[in-house]
């Protein structure tokens, strides 16, 4: 301890963590005119979307139906700030849904920092009247509890001071459910087995709390032809360079992986063709973030790319469950696999057009925000999740089950409280498991799954809701976790009003149907899949 005094900040909710289901509570609970302390370990909210640096992916209804009115913003104010502060040549000012990126992942790919910009003048009316408080930097290190109620959170500030934040409702939005832990939260973690779920792609053998989805420590890069940009060689990269894992078809450091469905080996290069700009499939587009081709000739000297690619998952060790020590080692190993692998491409991999080696890639640490060039936070797939008055299972939305069932379309729950759509994509676990990727319906989020089955004014607001290793699969992605965390915020909001809990919201019909036409009519929520989407599987 630094001998500071210890803080406090008192406010109706306390949102523990400042990704998108953070900030998303956030917003709900202040339009619905609460008082929130909003908390976050980096310093930049936004999460997965911006400290973690993956460009959003989402389901293919999302320019027209599918997300709430807020993420619809969201998205809404990046494009707009591109067009505002960039100078975008006719074609792509003119676009109607323009895609900064022209990434192939999704149809709005867009640079870390312009997110930031757009989450920060969404919060900024708020902060100015002190309705919110915004703490960077700070983690969750201790709880004060009181039975089924969670009275208060103590918070360590990197800068060595404390804050102690006691509030009606508490909100855990952290990327691995740290407060479920700290607050001995009933919840499960890594992945389940059948006699546990009834799930069709659950574990056969005995359920294994350390098979957890592979993490990723995400970066940006340019690509100067011509020049020298190598950076150092990394400590552990003679050791990345020889790995390969028993189900991976190859080297990790490679060109070689595998079709994430069909699991059979596939050739996927940095560039296509002939040329760096060839309109085929390739690396570099996917996850572009920046594509000079929308600028005047010559106005940038090179589009900007993310890499989130199979190569860099890192699956030989886990982050929850083990100790401190265990946890700081594999965060350094993924750190070395990402380093690894943009020194491999600079200096080994074979070229698109002959020889060997990328020197001109450029390691973009400005855009990440970063001294070392690298996200300021790993990408994280899977956390811990409360053991829930209701959890999604596989035969609630998985096609291969529900059709065994004689069934067409995803569960309809009664307490919905918004909606999504994405593929049960599991990427390798730390079990050294390949992928597990099938298909799923579009699906519904039900209100039972953000309710612990005990603490009372706990609430899950990012990966943590009642889901299996499973079905987390496809709630865990950018335009989900954004609509739980605003359900979390605006039913903690309603109970407040109300002077109910949560759960008598949820278990008194006529309460229900009103928190409903809130979320509906006030929010701008869609509760319901239209009937041309609910039998499509992604």
């Amino acid at each position: 301890m630094s001998g500071q005094p210890i803080q406090e900040r008192t406010s109706d909710l306390l949102i523990v963590g400042g990704g998108l289901g953070g900030v998303a509570a956030a917003l709900a609970a202040l339009q619905l005119g609460r008082t929130v302390v909003l908390t976050e370990e980096t310093d930049w909210l936004g999460g997965q979307l911006t400290a973690q640096a993956v460009p959003p992916d989402e389901h293919p209804w999302i320019e027209a139906t599918g997300c709430t009115a807020s993420y619809r913003l969201l998205r809404a104010k990046i494009r707009e700030y591109y067009r505002r502060n960039y100078p975008l040549n006719r074609r792509a000012l003119g676009a109607l849904h323009l895609n900064p990126g022209l990434g192939t992942v999704s149809p709005l790919c867009h640079e870390p920092r312009v997110a930031l910009a757009v989450i920060e003048e969404l919060l900024a009316p708020y902060r100015s009247s002190r309705q919110v408080d915004l703490l960077l930097c700070h983690r969750p290190v201790a709880v004060e509890l009181d039975g089924d109620f969670l009275r208060a959170v103590t918070l360590q500030d990197e800068r060595g001071g404390q804050v102690v934040c006691r509030a009606a409702y508490v909100l855990d939005a952290t990327e691995l459910g740290d407060l479920l832990e700290l607050a001995k939260v009933e919840h499960v973690v890594g992945a389940e087995n059948q006699a546990q779920t009834g799930e069709l792609h659950a574990l056969a053998g005995d359920a294994d709390p350390l098979d957890q989805q592979a993490v990723t420590w995400c970066f940006a890069v340019d690509h100067l032809e011509g020049e020298e940009q190598r950076i150092e060689r990394p400590a552990q990269y003679a050791f990345w360079r020889d790995y390969q894992a028993s189900f991976w078809p190859g080297r990790q450091l490679g060109w070689l992986d595998v079709n994430p469905i069909t699991l059979a080996p596939r050739h996927l290069a940095l560039f296509a063709g002939s040329t760096a700009s060839a309109e085929v499939a390739d690396f570099w587009q996917y996850r572009r973030i920046f594509c000079r081709k929308q600028y005047a000739d010559g106005r940038y000297p090179s589009d900007i790319t993310l890499v989130n690619w199979p190569q860099i998952d890192y699956w030989l060790g886990p982050l929850v469950g083990v100790t401190a020590e265990q946890k700081a080692q594999n965060l350094e190993a993924c750190r070395q696999l990402s380093l690894s692998f943009l020194y491999w491409m600079q200096t080994e991999a074979p070229r698109h057009d002959g020889g060997y080696g990328y020197p001109g890639l450029r390691l973009r640490h400005d855009v990440v925000g970063t001294r070392d060039g690298l996200a300021k936070a790993v990408y994280v797939r899977e956390a811990r999740r409360i053991q829930a008055e209701f959890t999604v299972l596989e035969e609630h939305v998985g096609v291969e089950q529900r059709r065994q069932a004689g069934l067409d379309r995803a569960e309809r729950f009664v307490d919905s409280v918004g909606v999504g759509s994405y593929r049960i994509d599991l990427h390798p676990s730390t079990a050294l498991r390949t992928y597990v990727d099938i298909s799923s319906f579009p699906f519904q989020i039900p209100l039972g799954a953000l309710l612990p089955q005990r603490v009372e004014n706990l609430l899950p607001a990012c990966k943590n809701l009642g889901v299996t290793h499973i079905t987390n699969g496809c709630y865990r992605l950018h335009p989900v976790e954004w609509t739980l965390g605003e359900a979390a915020g605006a039913v903690a909001a309603q109970a407040l009003i109300l002077g109910l809990t949560p759960r008598q919201i949820r278990n008194t019909p006529a309460r229900l149907a009103e928190f409903q036409r809130l979320l509906s009519e006030e929010l701008g929520f869609v509760l319901a899949w239209p009937e041309y989407a609910v039998g499509i599987p992604r």
